[in-house]
């Protein structure tokens, strides 16, 4: 899908964290019980230039991890949930919260449990390697670059290209 068919008034990014912003792997140590994940500073780029350009910048995680954590401190991001089930039902009240229409909201996902919110969003955005049910679906961007490996950042700098 090419992005010129999608809303160019995108207020807020919301994204996944793993798979999207995360490679999607999950690294253990002989030598530690804590889990390691891979996060690409092309990413924390992305984060840091739609802040910095006026978007509102959400994440909304199936899982509970400190990298989470660890990323919104540093952009002093105050949409955070972790350990999510019904993405859907926070997207709308982080939408309601800022009075932003959906059509306004950018979101990006990687599996099945991401679908009901890129099925409603202005921009539904996903990875290469995402789960074949959601690349199947109308209407969403795939990225070029890989999760974990700048597919936040290209979509910062394809909304910047479009203001």
């Amino acid at each position: 899908m090419h992005l010129s068919r999608f809303n160019n008034d995108i207020k807020l990014i919301a994204t996944d964290f793993d798979g999207v912003v995360t490679d999607g792997f999950v690294y253990y140590s002989n030598e530690s019980l804590e889990e390691i994940k891979r996060v690409s500073f092309k990413d924390i780029m992305g984060m840091s230039l739609a802040v910095k350009n006026g978007y509102k910048v959400a994440i909304i995680s199936g899982e509970r991890n400190k990298i989470i954590d660890r990323v919104a401190n540093k952009f002093n991001l105050e949409d955070v949930h972790q350990g999510i089930k019904d993405k859907l039902a926070i997207l709308l009240s982080i939408s309601e919260k800022y009075s932003l229409p959906l059509s306004n909201i950018c979101y990006l996902g990687d599996d099945i449990n991401d679908i009901p919110v890129l099925e409603k969003v202005g921009l539904a955005v996903t990875v290469p390697d995402a789960n074949c049910k959601v690349k199947d679906l109308n209407n969403i961007y795939i990225t070029t670059a890989q999760a974990g490996n700048g597919a936040f950042r290209e979509v910062v700098d394809l909304l910047l290209d479009r203001k």
